[in-house]
């Protein structure tokens, strides 16, 4: 079991490079950061990173095949590993941030998704490529240096099914997004495994990660508090449609639904606070990490012992608290705890 550590580059690259230390001092196995327009520029960042860490893997999570092409991808991922030393680690999503503003059609993202898989392990390996898939092109290129390694591991975060048997079928992990129950990681599992499956690969050599926001706090209230603006949005744009929420009565009241319809993604989480009031713990506990050492690690053991072998935290602060202690409470309390009880 591996526990990583994610960051959006919201804050200064200073403030990043001393979480980025924090995580790897108390044993974080990654460190992550979001390829979110507009924010810090993502490979800038993660060559910082590198610079100032010397254990920790380092990667985007998640990058995506329509707003940078995949040879330049390949490009960037392959500087980051000789850079840190062999540590790179590559995210993949069909990404939405910046595309509206960018003019990008989003087409077919499970296909790009596995082309552009296709092409950075081509390149990575030092071959040349001509590629002519349904959504990427590449003319009889290739990389114009000798890559560290030919085989950086690559993850696909997805949250629908095709996504997930698409990380199954070519992916060294899967990641999902607001993966917080034991219902929906065996949902999550099942897909994997059926993409695994359906390629002939072993299953289980298929990583399953939960990508999860997570607040720690002595009130359990005061953490969900926190976090509950976050669920207000993941419900109201509609993007992660988890399978239990249905199952569950977690749904949200259609017309309060429509009533956010319109909001576009770089409204942030502002658009959704009017359903704020429809938000109850029980969504919450469903889509993030919050409460109480003592809760976070009764939820965490059960995602361990269902099929979760990763998990990744974007950690967030209670009233009165800070992400650092967000960051260390979950290494040094939660995390230790999780290890002997699940093994």
């Amino acid at each position: 079991m591996l526990m990583g550590l994610l960051m959006l580059g919201d804050a200064s690259v200073r403030t990043m490079v001393e979480r980025a230390g924090l995580a790897e001092a108390v044993g974080y196995g990654t460190v992550w950061v979001a390829d979110e327009r507009f924010y810090r520029e993502v490979y800038s960042c993660l060559t910082h990173l590198a610079a100032h860490t010397s254990k920790v893997s380092l990667g985007p999570c998640v990058t995506d095949p329509f707003s940078r092409h995949p040879a330049l991808t390949a490009m960037a991922i392959a500087t980051l590993d000789e850079i840190s030393g062999r540590r790179a680690i590559l995210g993949i999503g069909a990404g939405i941030s910046g595309f509206t503003e960018l003019g990008i059609d989003r087409r077919k993202p499970a296909r790009a998704i596995r082309e552009m898989i296709e092409v950075i392990r081509t390149l990575l390996r030092g071959d040349g490529v001509d590629f002519h898939g349904e959504v990427v092109e590449f003319h009889q290129g290739r990389l114009s240096f000798a890559p560290s390694r030919s085989a950086v591991p690559i993850y696909v975060a997805s949250n629908r099914p095709l996504g997930q048997r698409v990380a199954g079928a070519i992916a060294d992990g899967a990641i999902m997004e607001a993966c917080a129950t034991v219902y929906e990681a065996e949902a999550f599992s099942a897909e994997v495994t059926a993409g695994a499956v359906r390629a002939g690969r072993d299953a289980r050599s298929v990583k399953r990660v939960a990508r999860l926001n997570a607040c720690i706090a002595p009130d359990g209230g005061t953490a969900r508090n926190a976090l509950r603006p976050l669920v207000a949005r993941y419900l109201g744009a509609g993007r992660l449609r988890p399978k239990m929420l249905k199952e569950q009565g977690l749904e949200l009241p259609v017309e309060a639904l429509k009533a956010v319809a319109d909001a576009p993604y770089a409204a942030g989480i502002a658009a959704y606070l009017p359903l704020l009031p429809l938000i109850t713990d029980r969504h919450v506990n469903a889509l993030t990490l919050a409460g109480t050492i003592e809760e976070v690690v009764e939820q965490v053991v059960a995602l361990c012992r269902s099929s979760i072998d990763e998990i990744i935290i974007r950690p967030f602060a209670p009233e009165g608290g800070t992400i650092e202690e967000t960051i260390a409470n979950f290494a040094s309390k939660v995390w230790p705890q999780v290890v002997r009880s699940v093994g």
